[in-house]
């Protein structure tokens, strides 16, 4: 018994989600080491920027070292900052610079929300060990203002997701698995469901469900879409759209474990 509980202690899992995402960080880690290129989750950096190829072994051991320490008590906090700070300054760098550069560019804004959705999930583990290496003395700072900064991330990342359903609708009628019927009508419902649950997350209306419903719709992309896909031999840009779907969908799942205890139908509170 005292064995098993030293062991959680050491551990530090805060939730299933919590360790999903720090098991695909590590594979994408080792993905990285392996390819020698940027990881779906590290995309956007201009061909002829300096040290393009170093930087993309720096995401490869970035991705590496926050996994593994986000699954030890004593490093998560400091993994958990690590990786936020980064995945601000790429979001900064290279998504935000994507959208001057191409403001009328879908991929722009998607790669926005994708880097968004990951930086929601790091800043609520942050927020989660911050607090807990603290005994509770930065509540309100690392804490409860951390989650709610981390869930506005989240919902203004979904936002690009929907809107892309629609500008793109010819692309996600093809994804539509062959066995369901009304494939523009998927479409169409699913893009609709990214938009209401990021506008759901950010005012605060029903947020809890809209967190999870949107996770649990990631989820079901990448079991419905892209494992078959990937089962059958995907080309370059089917494994790194499978990659990502498993990714996003680690980062969801994080955020929505951060409503635990909140009601499913709460009004007001994001």
């Amino acid at each position: 018994m005292n064995g098993n509980r030293t062991g959680e202690r050491a551990l530090g899992i805060a939730s299933w989600g919590h360790a999903i995402f720090a098991a695909t960080l590590v594979g994408l880690g080792i993905l990285g080491l392996i390819q020698g290129k940027f990881t779906p989750t590290w995309t956007g950096v201009p061909k002829g920027f300096p040290a393009r190829e170093a930087l993309a072994y720096l995401c490869a051991v970035l991705s590496l070292a926050t996994g593994m320490g986000l699954l030890w008590r004593r490093t998560a906090a400091v993994a958990s900052r690590v990786l936020l700070l980064y995945l601000l300054a790429w979001l900064l760098l290279f998504r935000v610079f994507q959208i001057f550069s191409a403001p009328k560019a879908v991929d722009s804004w998607w790669g926005c929300g994708d880097t968004a959705v990951m930086a929601a999930g790091a800043w609520v583990l942050y927020a989660w060990f911050a607090e807990d290496r603290d005994r509770q003395r930065l509540r309100f700072a690392t804490g409860n203002m951390g989650l709610r900064i981390a869930r506005v991330l989240y919902g203004l990342g979904l936002i690009p997701f929907g809107v892309a359903h629609f500008t793109n609708l010819k692309e996600t009628v093809v994804l539509v698995p062959a066995w369901l019927p009304g494939h523009v009508a998927w479409a169409y419902f699913t893009g609709g469901a990214f938009l209401a649950a990021g506008v759901a997350v950010l005012v605060g209306v029903y947020a809890r469900l809209a967190a999870t419903l949107s996770a649990l719709q990631m989820g079901l992309f990448t079991l419905l879409i892209w494992v078959p896909i990937v089962v059958a031999g995907p080309n370059v840009f089917q494994w790194a759209e499978f990659v990502n779907s498993w990714t996003l969908t680690a980062a969801a799942w994080v955020v929505a474990d951060s409503y635990r205890g909140m009601p499913w139908l709460a009004v007001g509170k994001r």
